[in-house]
């Protein structure tokens, strides 16, 4: 890693994983496989920022720790990058447990819980649906009719701040990763 950290992806150590290291790779990881518009590819840092913001929308209530959960749930994506799921499915459980094992060494490096809760799970997973949705509309080609059958309706956002799927360069979408995570962090260690 950049930090100088070497981390052992078939045994990760909490210890070997720092949060630039995350930001720095997930900032430079394209969602889509880079199959969007705009000068960049949509990162999956620019993506997680959205998911945590949707995930608030779903459930205004959200504690930092939960918010923070939504924040890393693609972390592990720094390391071993963005697949979509039919493609993980067909690599079969050796991917899926290596991938496990690295999001459960993340969650435990920064104090958290290393398997999400399955209500909390559920709920990403709807944030992390309406971000792709979002996504699919507004950078990835899809026509609204497409999205409908696929996602359902559109979750009701406004089209800015974090739910603007404009890509940004990756020093941007780093460090406004960077951000969400200082903040959330510093509001669970209160």
């Amino acid at each position: 890693m950049l930090s100088g950290r070497r981390l052992d992806l078939l045994n990760p150590s909490p210890v070997d994983i720092e949060i630039d290291d995350i930001a720095h790779g997930l900032a430079r990881v394209a969602r889509w496989n880079g199959q969007t518009t705009g000068d960049w590819a949509f990162s999956v840092a620019q993506h997680c920022v959205m998911v945590e913001a949707l995930a608030v929308e779903i459930d205004p209530g959200l504690s930092p720790e939960k918010r923070l959960l939504a924040l890393l749930h693609d972390a592990s994506e720094y390391v071993v990058g963005d697949m979509i799921s039919p493609f993980k499915n067909a690599i079969g459980y050796n991917y899926r447990d290596l991938e496990d094992r690295l999001q459960r060494a993340i969650h435990i490096r920064f104090g958290l819980p290393p398997a999400i809760p399955p209500t909390l799970k559920k709920l990403i997973k709807k944030a992390d649906l309406h971000a792709a949705r979002i996504e699919a509309t507004g950078i990835a080609g899809f026509a609204e009719a497409e999205a409908v059958k696929i996602w359902g309706k559109p979750p009701k956002v406004p089209a800015s701040g974090p739910f603007d799927p404009t890509p940004i360069p990756p020093t941007e979408a780093k460090t406004r990763f960077l951000r969400r995570f200082i903040s959330l962090n510093t509001a669970m260690q209160r």
